[in-house]
């Protein structure tokens, strides 16, 4: 077995963190360029199994599990509508990440929520918004559509001209790992600005618990090539 001596956090990261009266060490594991198609299971005991004890907690990226389902698009495959095109000047653009204010993001939101979904979710927004109900596009959109990804700049080659779909059948992926590979599994969407679990290995680990844990998105989100993480109890 490895040590986690040589592995450091990533840049402006933090390696440990409290929650709830405990300290736990959240290590960045880093991998190759994972390609579409590749097996995660794979990756994980490749890389990060050397360095896992008793105890620990896998925590997988959800932009990897969906590279590896081949469900990041470059955008040059992707044929924005007249829709998506004048519909993405009506959302907010983040400045922590473009989200789906592009018209290849948007296009696919429109493909993975289904026009009908598209249209409610875009009408009830518009009528909201006079009255200061803001986020119901989010709200009503559906999992599936508010987790997309558009290209980042900063993001890893060639990701950074990709959407990145939301992955599928997570809960089952998190419980995959922990049978073969032993260890209890959160599959996490965490970014600068939040966080959100969309599968875990065993329900006693909560959302809370999770992004607690996560605190400060300890993988990063830019070029780090550290999609995956060990939390360990220290």
């Amino acid at each position: 077995m490895e040590t986690t001596q040589s592995l450091q956090p990533n840049n402006g990261k933090q390696l440990t963190v409290e929650v709830e009266g405990n300290s736990f060490a959240r290590y960045p594991i880093r991998t190759h360029v994972v390609q579409p198609g590749e097996d995660l299971i794979k990756i994980i005991k490749d890389y990060l199994i050397p360095y896992a004890k008793i105890g620990d907690i896998i925590f997988v990226s959800e932009k990897m599990v969906a590279i590896t389902q081949k469900r990041s698009i470059p955008i040059k495959d992707i044929k924005p509508s007249w829709l998506a095109k004048n519909a993405v000047k009506f959302v907010y653009k983040n400045p922590g990440g473009l989200g789906i204010a592009t018209p290849w993001t948007m296009q696919m939101v429109i493909q993975e929520a289904g026009l009908p979904r598209f249209l409610f979710a875009s009408l009830v927004a518009i009528l909201a918004k006079p009255f200061g109900r803001t986020g119901m596009f989010y709200r009503l959109i559906g999992q599936q559509a508010k987790g997309i990804d558009g290209p980042i700049p900063h993001a890893m080659p060639p990701y950074n001209e990709c959407v990145t779909l939301s992955p599928l059948n997570t809960e089952d992926i998190a419980k995959k790992i922990k049978k073969t590979l032993g260890y209890d599994a959160v599959i996490i969407d965490s970014n600068d600005l939040g966080c959100e679990t969309m599968g875990v290995s065993d329900k006693k680990i909560t959302e809370a618990f999770a992004c607690a844990v996560f605190k400060g998105n300890p993988l990063g989100q830019g070029r780090e090539q550290t999609p995956l993480g060990i939390v360990r109890k220290i």
